[in-house]
């Protein structure tokens, strides 16, 4: 998810994106750990989309404490 589709979400809802990305990451390891998982690059891109959504969240948080 790109990160300026992420920007428009409130803090709510991006908090909800983290735990769905972390729930997707926690089906891809069990996926390939099974040698179910074709795309092994998911994994990677999943991490980097949890990384995005966590970066905006502190974003958000360090903007409404100013």
């Amino acid at each position: 998810m790109k990160a300026m589709d992420l920007r428009e979400l409130s803090r709510d809802e991006l908090e909800q994106k983290v735990q769905e990305f972390k729930r997707k990451l926690f089906n891809l390891r069990f996926q390939k750990v099974g040698g179910e998982l074709d795309n092994t690059a998911e994994l990677a891109k999943t991490r980097q989309d949890i990384a995005r959504a966590m970066t905006i969240v502190r974003e958000k948080a360090r903007g409404e404490e100013r």
